[in-house]
C-alpha cells in the first residue's frame, strides 16, 4: 500500500475532479490519496463524485 498526496488548491471545478480521477485511476487498489482542496464547492464535489465513481472516501478533514 503506497500513500500519494495531491495539492488542487490552486484548481477550480470542474478540474478538481478531473485531477483528482486522473490520479486515483494511476493507483493501486489499497492505495490511498490524500488530496488536498479549498473548503467550498471542491470540498463538497470532490469527496461526493470519488464515491459516486466508487472510490472510498476514508474521512474528510
Amino acid at each position: 500500500m503506497k500513500t500519494y498526496k495531491l495539492d488542487i488548491t490552486a484548481e477550480k471545478c470542474p478540474m478538481t475532479f478531473v485531477k483528482t480521477k486522473i490520479a486515483l485511476n494511476n493507483m493501486q487498489q489499497g492505495d490511498v490519496l490524500n488530496v488536498r482542496l479549498r473548503e467550498g464547492e471542491p470540498l463538497e464535489n470532490v469527496p461526493r463524485s470519488a464515491s459516486e465513481q466508487g472510490f472510498n472516501v476514508l474521512k474528510i478533514t
